[in-house]
C-alpha cells in the first residue's frame, strides 16, 4: 500500500510538469509586491479602491483626515505674515537723514564758494563738515540697526517657513497613493476606519512583469548567467500551456533544500539554486502559476 501511495504522488507531480521531464527547471510565478501602509494617523476619509483595480504610480486613491494639520498650517502662515509686517522699510526710515545730509552738502558747497570770495569764514565751513560727519555717523548707525533687525526678522520668517514645510510634508503623507503601477491584491482597510502610522492599507503588485522563481541544480549553474535569454512555459492546467520569452535577472549565491512543490531535472538533487526569470505578462499569467524553464541549446 505504501508503494502505491508513493507512485500516485509521483504521478501527480509528473502530470503537473507538462511534458513529463522535458524541462531544465521548474518554479512558480511571483510579482514585485508592495505593502502600502499609512504614513499618518487619523480617520480614513476616503479609500476608493477595490481588489483587482489597476493603479497608476503616484495617483491618489484615498485620504486620511487633515483638518488639524491644515489649521496648523493656517496658523503658521498668519505668524509668518505678522513677522513680515514688522520688517522695516530701510529706504523710508533713512530718507530723513539722507535729506539732511544732502542739504548740508549743498550748504557746504555754498560756503566754499563764499569762502573763495572772502565773504564766509573757515569756521563756518568747519561747522558744516562737523555736522556732516555727525549726520553720516547717524546714518551708518541707523542702517546697521535696520539691517540687523531685518536679518533677525528674516531668520524668524525662515524658521516659520521650515515649520510650514514640515506640516506640508505631513499633509502629503495623508494622501493614500500607490508607489508603483500595479494591481491591488489585498485591501486591508476601509473608509471610516482609524489609521495608525504603519498600519497596512493595501498590497499592490506589478502584474505587467512577472518573475518565475525556478530552481536549478549545481551542475546546471555553469550554463546560466544574468541576462541570459530562456524559454518559459506556463502551465495553465490540463494540456493548456503557453511559451514566453524570459530573461534571467538574478541567480542565488547560496543553495537551499529543494522545495517540496518543485521538480528538478535531477530528482536525486537535494540542494538547488533559486533563479529569477523576468517574463512580460500578456494578461494571462497569475501569481503562483506553475512554470517550466527550457535553456536555449
Amino acid at each position: 500500500m505504501k508503494r502505491i501511495a508513493v507512485y500516485s504522488a509521483m504521478t501527480v507531480v509528473l502530470a503537473a510538469c507538462g511534458n513529463g521531464g522535458d524541462f531544465d527547471a521548474t518554479g512558480t510565478f511571483e510579482a514585485t509586491e508592495v505593502l502600502v501602509s499609512a504614513e499618518a494617523a487619523g480617520r480614513i476619509l476616503s479609500f476608493d479602491v477595490e481588489e483587482g483595480d489597476t493603479l497608476s504610480a503616484g495617483k491618489q486613491v484615498g485620504a486620511i483626515d487633515t483638518v488639524q494639520l491644515y489649521l496648523q498650517k493656517l496658523q503658521l502662515e498668519r505668524q509668518r505674515a505678522s513677522v513680515h509686517s514688522n520688517r522695516p522699510d530701510i529706504s523710508k526710515q533713512a530718507a530723513a537723514l539722507r535729506g539732511q545730509i544732502a542739504q548740508q552738502e549743498t550748504e557746504r558747497r555754498r560756503v566754499e564758494n563764499l569762502l573763495k570770495d572772502g565773504v564766509a569764514t573757515t569756521k563756518q565751513l568747519d561747522d558744516i563738515n562737523a555736522s556732516l560727519r555727525v549726520l553720516n555717523g547717524q546714518l551708518d548707525a541707523l542702517l546697521s540697526t535696520l539691517k540687523n533687525n531685518t536679518s533677525s526678522i528674516d531668520e524668524n520668517a525662515s524658521a516659520i517657513d521650515l515649520q510650514i514645510a514640515q506640516v506640508e510634508d505631513r499633509l502629503s503623507k495623508c494622501r493614500i497613493v500607490s508607489p508603483i503601477d500595479g494591481s491591488v491584491l489585498v485591501k486591508y482597510s476601509e473608509a471610516g476606519e482609524l489609521a495608525a502610522t504603519g498600519k497596512p492599507l493595501m498590497k499592490v503588485a506589478d502584474m505587467d512583469r512577472l518573475y518565475l522563481r525556478a530552481y536549478f541544480t549545481s551542475d546546471q549553474l555553469s550554463d546560466l548567467s544574468v541576462g541570459q535569454e530562456v524559454t518559459v512555459v506556463a502551465d495553465f492546467g490540463g494540456d493548456k500551456q503557453r511559451e514566453y520569452p524570459g530573461r534571467i535577472t538574478w541567480i542565488a549565491s547560496e543553495s537551499e533544500f529543494t522545495p517540496k512543490s518543485i521538480q528538478t531535472r535531477d530528482t536525486r538533487a537535494n540542494l538547488v539554486y533559486a533563479v529569477k526569470i523576468a517574463v512580460e505578462n500578456d494578461g494571462l499569467l497569475k501569481i503562483g502559476l506553475y512554470g517550466e524553464v527550457r535553456l536555449h541549446q
